[in-house]
């Protein structure tokens, strides 16, 4: 049978025109698709705009699924939520994320660094807490650690804290050391009053693991002090003062009454003496005045009086020009004289003394009556300096 080579010469042509509308539905194809895409992201944005969030992300979803290379539009909405508040929204924008099995590893450790944010910005802290142990190992391991630790103190978890910033320190992601000092004191405080010994052996640690810190030695003061072993009160306020002379004023009330109860008067005195010639203080001056009260009445109060004039030629103060009006006054009934200072004029100025004794946190301004090592308002630690609001 011979070939007909007029099939070929037809079918070629045939063939050239099959190949090229082929090409071209696919042509047509690919650029319907493309414009189909940038579509979903203007109704999703147009959504955002009128404030139609839940229209917006079932809109995002939609380009997303056509498009797995928009899931930056993802992160960028669960941001958006977040910022606003609206973290419920910013929670489904995450787990959507990651329950997409074509997401690549580095996007699913960063959605779910997001959807730890998400539930800590909620207060969610259980589930932040679960989300965060997840990023163990991930490149978000170092702010994942940061973020427990944050969870840990809050929850005042100090045992957790403890051993997350060990964690750290080992991993080099930062010096610990003042912090694992203060949770060992917030551990032997919880313990102070039923196992007063352990207590003390925390903060025992707490010394030989950060020396330069001066917390642990006061507390260990404190709790000394109420054991009435005031000869251990003193040795430990002394080495405060070798190790950490800046914070004595924190503690130099009760280290004079426990020189007054040993008789260590004259040798605190001389200690204090030098402390508050290279640093004058409110609280080093009026430990100094508790130190005269073995002396004759009148002779202490003479001798009250010329340690505040020293302090106000030194340093101009309303609450020395305060205390030494009040022993002024009452110097007059003990020479049998009467009292030239009105009663109320007195409680005027005691009045306006009160916010210049406060302390003040370097780090959000929080002022307290009473000293804090952890900031109440920011969550700082050693934010407040030893001085009072007059002395900064």
């Amino acid at each position: 049978m011979e070939f007909d080579l007029s099939w070929l010469l037809l079918g070629l042509p045939m063939a050239f025109v099959l190949g090229w509308g082929a090409s071209r539905f696919d042509l047509r194809q690919w650029r319907l698709e493309n414009k189909q895409a940038p579509r979903s992201y203007f109704k999703g944005l147009n959504y955002l705009l009128n404030e139609q969030q839940d229209q917006a992300i079932d809109a995002f979803i939609e380009a997303v699924q056509s498009d797995p290379d928009t899931s930056e539009l993802h992160f960028a909405l669960g941001n958006l939520f977040r910022r606003r508040g609206e973290f419920e929204r910013a929670v489904r924008v995450h787990e959507h994320l990651l329950s997409r099995a074509d997401l690549s590893a580095a996007d699913r450790d960063r959605a779910q660094h997001a959807l730890a944010l998400d539930f800590l910005k909620a207060g969610l802290l259980d589930r932040a807490e679960v989300a965060l142990q997840r990023l163990e190992g991930t490149a978000f391991e170092g702010a994942a650690r940061l973020a427990l630790l944050a969870i840990y103190e809050r929850s005042r978890d100090w045992a957790q804290a403890a051993e997350i910033a060990q964690r750290m320190s080992q991993a080099k992601q930062g010096q610990f050391a003042n912090r694992e000092a203060h949770y060992l004191c917030e551990q032997a405080l919880q313990a102070a009053a039923t196992n007063p010994e352990w207590a003390l052996d925390q903060l025992d640690l707490a010394i030989q693991k950060a020396p330069q810190a001066p917390r642990a030695y006061l507390e260990k003061a404190k709790i000394l002090d109420r054991q009435q072993q005031f000869e251990a009160v003193d040795l430990c306020l002394a080495q405060l003062a070798r190790d950490c002379p800046g914070y004595v004023p924190l503690g130099v009330l009760m280290w004079a009454n426990a020189a007054q109860k040993i008789q260590r008067q004259a040798a605190l005195d001389l200690c204090l003496q030098k402390l508050y010639a290279e640093r004058p203080s409110l609280d080093l001056l009026e430990a100094r005045i508790a130190l005269l009260n073995a002396r004759e009445p009148l002779q202490a109060l003479h001798d009250t009086l010329a340690l505040y004039e020293e302090h106000l030629n030194q340093e101009p103060s309303l609450v020395a020009a305060a205390g030494w009006l009040k022993a002024h006054a009452q110097i007059a009934p003990a020479k049998g004289e009467g009292d030239d200072l009105p009663k109320t004029l007195q409680r005027a100025l005691d009045r306006a003394t009160l916010p210049l004794s406060r302390y003040r946190c370097a780090a959000c301004g929080f002022e307290a009556k009473t000293y804090f090592w952890h900031c109440p308002g920011c969550q700082s630690w050693d934010s407040f300096p030893p001085q009072r609001i007059e002395e900064l």
